[in-house]
């Protein structure tokens, strides 16, 4: 990883205030209730350097897509089409959990270091004489053969995060599951695994159920110091 935590936060923030400035936000007060309560529970189950060490803010945008993201530096953001697929707060959860995951793992900025490493071999390969055709191959065998089996091990590894996080704020892990058979449901073809930046949804699926029985241990602990989310929409 190429970049400091202080650059990626800058990055983040950047970001975020792009997307709050091109994309409708919510007017729904109980959409933004239900939303910030959830994640809320979710940001509270950090440990305290993660809760701590950044700025966390919500916003619910008003467009109909099944979406959600988080960015370094502890920016959050819910689609309202989302509310279509995670059905109740647990599920909701997942989603949110999952994305934090992505930032706890500073996945940002191991893209933007592979982004790097290809724009450098790309403009050597030019510096170098190499033909166009020679470009395309170098630019798709890295592409499939580094930096989207790359992403897809970052997707597993924010979902075993996700679903240990959403457990210890109190929340059903079983219902990550559920989620993405939801997803799978409407998601349509999709492209063969191998060519995907995520994990298949059976993949997904199996790598959740392997992670539950942990993620049950951490709910009982949760459940037993009185952690019981009630988060209504």
């Amino acid at each position: 990883m190429f970049y400091s935590d202080v650059e990626m936060a800058r990055q983040g923030e950047q970001a975020y205030r792009q997307i709050q400035q091109e994309t409708p936000i919510s007017a729904s007060a109980r959409d933004t209730n239900y939303v910030q309560c959830v994640a809320d529970h979710v940001i509270a189950a950090l440990n305290d350097d993660d809760r701590n060490s950044a700025t966390w803010e919500v916003t619910v945008f008003d467009q109909d897509q099944a979406n959600a993201f988080a960015l370094p530096g502890g920016k959050i953001g819910v689609y309202t089409g989302l509310f279509d697929t995670a059905v109740n707060q647990h599920q909701l959860a997942a989603v949110i959990a999952h994305e934090v995951g992505h930032v706890l793992a500073d996945h940002s900025n191991e893209r933007a270091s592979q982004a790097t490493i290809r724009d450098v071999s790309v403009a050597a390969a030019q510096i170098f004489g190499a033909s166009t055709t020679a470009l395309q191959v170098l630019s798709t065998a890295t592409q499939y053969g580094i930096f989207l089996p790359f992403n897809r091990a970052q997707e597993s590894e924010a979902d075993s995060m996700g679903v240990l996080l959403m457990a210890r704020a109190g929340f059903e892990p079983a219902s990550s599951i559920t989620l993405w058979e939801n997803m799978s449901v409407g998601a349509g073809p999709t492209p063969p695994e191998l060519l995907s930046t995520h994990p298949s949804h059976n993949s997904r699926i199996a790598d959740l159920e392997n992670r539950l029985p942990q993620a049950t241990i951490l709910l009982q602990a949760a459940r037993a110091s009185g952690l019981s989310p009630d988060c209504m929409r």
